[in-house]
């Protein structure tokens, strides 16, 4: 097996983290997914905060994450912010999963084209199958060190 220790240094989950790891941004990020754009929206429906809300606004502003859209400040996400869409709704199927309540997951996500509740799950691009632990081999990429 090849030693992946470089992972530590050049680990693209750790950099990811490092931008979205916070509870807050990860919030922020899913309001967004689910169409929330202003400032005073955001407050409202997260009771977060003024103070963070505008540092995490900006943070992920700066990371490209989202736009601020003037004259009326509004927030939308990037493509490098919509392609975070399938973490949050994977943290959020986890969840259901294994923290929610005797009742239920407290929001389910209907697909658009065939009209059932979306279950997500991770696969190939290239071939469909499935990726899971088992079914994958970690190797050096060209970011390798």
């Amino acid at each position: 097996m090849t030693d992946l220790g470089h992972r530590f240094t050049a680990d693209s989950v750790g950099r990811a983290l490092d931008l979205v790891g916070e509870r807050w941004s990860l919030l922020i990020l899913r309001e967004a997914f689910f169409g929330v754009r202003r400032y005073g929206e955001f407050a409202r429906t997260l009771s977060i905060p003024r103070p963070t809300l505008s540092a995490r606004l900006k943070t992920l502003v700066d990371a490209g994450v989202l736009d601020r859209v003037d004259p009326v400040p509004e927030y939308r996400l990037t493509a490098a912010g919509r392609d975070l869409f399938g973490a949050v709704v994977t943290l959020m199927q986890w969840g259901d999963r294994h923290l929610a309540g005797p009742e239920g997951p407290p929001i389910l996500l209907r697909h658009n084209d065939c009209g059932e509740i979306a279950e997500t799950f991770v696969a190939c691009g290239h071939c469909g199958g499935a990726i899971a632990t088992d079914r994958v081999t970690p190797e050096p990429g060209p970011g390798f060190r």
